[in-house]
């Protein structure tokens, strides 16, 4: 087949797995935060204002919907990007590994909703994911290493 190169689509891909995996680091510091203030009343760094309490609950939401929507876009690309490249899905762990840390992140960004309605099994369920998912991103990671060899000349 002749179609033209998909390198800027795996451009696209590299950088929003990069800054997916920043969100991520950034979602756990900021979590870690959360989780002081509320088994503690202190920050990590001392004493808590309310006031900023709220300011990092609210940046903690809006970087965990940042990260969903990088993911998503992950699932995009490597979808349209294969299936353009090689007529179809499936070449690789990459595909299993890549559904695994998005049904994770969509699962974790449910429970992330159910906290604050009084849920007792979503923070619970929202940390437990979180820890798994830096073992899902380590996978992707390796696995799309193996896929990103395959596409370079």
């Amino acid at each position: 087949m002749n179609l033209p190169s998909f390198l800027w689509l795996w451009k696209i891909a590299a950088w929003s797995m990069g800054l997916a995996i920043l969100a991520y680091v950034i979602l756990a510091m900021s979590g870690f935060w959360l989780w002081q203030v509320r088994n503690t009343g202190r920050s990590p760094i001392g004493v808590v204002l309310p006031k900023v309490n709220n300011i990092v609950k609210n940046f903690h939401f809006f970087i965990g919907f940042t990260m969903v929507s990088l993911v998503l876009l992950l699932l995009f690309i490597g979808i349209m990007g294969t299936l353009g490249h090689f007529g179809s899905l499936g070449h690789s762990l990459h595909l299993f590994a890549g559904l695994s840390v998005v049904i994770l992140v969509l699962i974790s960004a449910f429970s992330a909703t159910q906290i604050s309605t009084g849920q007792f099994w979503a923070r619970p369920l929202h940390i437990t994911l979180n820890m798994i998912l830096f073992f899902g991103f380590a996978w992707v990671s390796l696995t799309g290493w193996t896929v990103v060899q395959k596409y370079l000349p």
